[in-house]
């Protein structure tokens, strides 16, 4: 019922290591069009995540720009300092890195990203090893599910096997992800237990149920 990470990240999502050039992950961020690439240490674990926001600084504030630095804290002002003089992948990423796994939900994933405004995450699996990436886009991607695959859904995974009620007493219909769940008087308690459960299925973008 639940979309894991599994189903909708990347499996060939590019990674570089420790000691990679600043040149070269400037490079690579713009030839392979990606944000942010996850970073490796020597036996493939993954111990950061370095991204266009962490290359900025050298740009901005090495050549001795002072813009914006009251916005700054101090702390985070000296953070990104360091970041202007970082010459590798390892001076650059931010560590400890935000991963999830691929057997966690995508609405998980979700939440993470929002939480720490970030645009993708390392997918991990055994040993803190990369199995995969997963991109904003791909996390929205839920959204894509046929309307006719939902109402199935619907059908005989809630209304029969989780509710175990008879699908003929509910009229349901869905239009670009928009669920509407009709009821008798009889199924109306029911119904509202059923709509509270659609409103977190993957690709359910509302539900409208009885008044």
């Amino acid at each position: 019922m639940s979309a894991r990470v599994a189903d909708v990240m990347t499996t060939d999502g590019v990674a570089v290591r420790a000691s990679t050039s600043f040149k070269q992950i400037a490079a690579r961020l713009r030839n392979q069009g990606v944000s942010a690439f996850p970073v490796l240490s020597d036996d493939g674990t993954v111990i950061g995540v370095v991204s266009e926001a962490d290359l900025l600084p050298k740009e901005a504030l090495e050549a001795g720009y002072e813009g914006h630095r009251g916005w700054l804290s101090r702390r985070r002002h000296r953070q990104e300092l360091a970041k202007a003089a970082g010459m590798t992948a390892a001076d650059l990423m931010s560590r400890p890195a935000v991963t999830v796994g691929p057997y966690d939900l995508v609405s998980h994933a979700a939440h993470l990203m929002y939480d720490c405004g970030i645009t993708c995450l390392p997918v991990t699996g055994t040993g803190g090893k990369l199995a995969g990436m997963l991109s904003r886009a791909e996390v929205l991607s839920v959204f894509g599910r046929p309307d006719e695959q939902i109402r199935r859904e619907i059908i005989e995974k809630v209304i029969i096997r989780m509710f175990h009620a008879d699908p003929a007493s509910f009229t349901i219909t869905v239009s670009d992800g928009v669920v509407t769940l009709q009821t008798s008087g009889r199924t109306t308690a029911i119904g509202h237990q059923i709509a509270a459960h659609l409103r977190h299925m993957e690709g359910v973008i509302a539900v409208r149920e009885p008044g």
